[in-house]
């Protein structure tokens, strides 16, 4: 019963920023304002990152990598961009993954609260930096990400137990943890990989981490692209291309792959997130002699 009324509640919030994005890129296409990226470059990338997003790798760093190895889109959009054309295959991910692993609901409910409330407030901010602060910060945080990615893959990491809930201090500290990193997303950090950092050093069951970090993402994601969709603040032919053939992804990988072997595509991941966050460092720095 419980999940039913989550999965609604998700569906309704997500036909309501569908409405308001569908509605902002057709008038984009009518205005011929849609954008001067490759949509088959675009539709190519989402395909990939959010086929590897619904195993558990994440889409925000690889596919940050691939909007500026390809040119897709101006740097000051990509966060825009990464939160809009993501959000309905990551809540094509929740419905998935949320009704097939059970969750103690207070730990469940929570969780996805405080990730939509600190996405909400973020974005209103990131939606209004410049492009040189929005390097800068994506910069930073991606060398953060892969901070994290490569302690997990050395072993650094706590593997988790078998806890499916979490309660007093540990679920404050989950909450106020999973705050923080819904409003971290609104600057391209994806929250899936200090979301399963936190599952495991909580001593839950490593497979809770997939509902919770599914969740979080698909119920902060409409809310807070929303405010980039309202502040045009993302590139709409990107978007476009990314949302269709992303959701095409998430399909693919749930339903048809059983198993992969993933150990050297995270491998792969860690060193492609390390490279975009110096590019974004490079960038900056052009960025800011050129300013003085």
């Amino acid at each position: 019963m419980l999940t039913k009324i989550i999965l609604g509640l998700l569906g309704i919030i997500t036909l309501i920023f569908a409405v308001f994005y569908i509605k902002d890129v057709l008038k984009a296409k009518k205005e011929g304002k849609l954008g001067e990226g490759s949509f088959a470059a675009a539709a190519g990338s989402g395909f990939v990152v959010n086929f590897f997003d619904t195993l558990g790798i994440g889409a925000f760093a690889p596919l940050t990598a691939l909007l500026k190895g390809f040119n897709i889109t101006r740097d000051r959009l990509i966060p825009g961009t990464l939160n809009v054309a993501c959000t309905i295959p990551v809540v094509l991910e929740a419905f998935i993954f949320i009704d097939g692993i059970e969750v103690e609901p207070i730990t469940l409910i929570t969780m996805l609260a405080a990730a939509a409330i600190g996405a909400t407030i973020g974005a209103g901010f990131v939606s209004k930096l410049d492009e040189k602060m929005v390097q800068l910060v994506m910069a930073v945080a991606l060398l953060i990400v892969s901070g994290i990615m490569l302690a997990s893959q050395l072993g650094f990491m706590p593997v988790g137990g078998d806890a499916i809930g979490l309660t007093g201090g540990k679920l404050i500290f989950a909450i106020v943890a999973n705050f923080i990193f819904g409003a971290l997303m609104t600057v391209g950090v994806g929250l899936y990989a200090p979301c399963m950092a936190l599952v495991y050093a909580l001593g839950m069951s490593p497979k809770i981490a997939f509902p919770i970090m599914m969740g979080s993402c698909a119920f902060l994601m409409p809310p807070a692209s929303l405010k980039f969709v309202k502040e045009g603040a993302y590139d709409k032919k990107a978007s476009i291309a990314v949302t269709i053939f992303g959701s095409l992804g998430v399909f693919v990988a749930a339903y048809l792959v059983k198993s992969l072997p993933l150990e050297v595509l995270k491998w792969l991941v860690v060193l492609v997130v390390l490279y975009t966050s110096l590019s974004m460092f490079k960038s900056y720095s052009k960025r800011a002699k050129t300013v003085k």
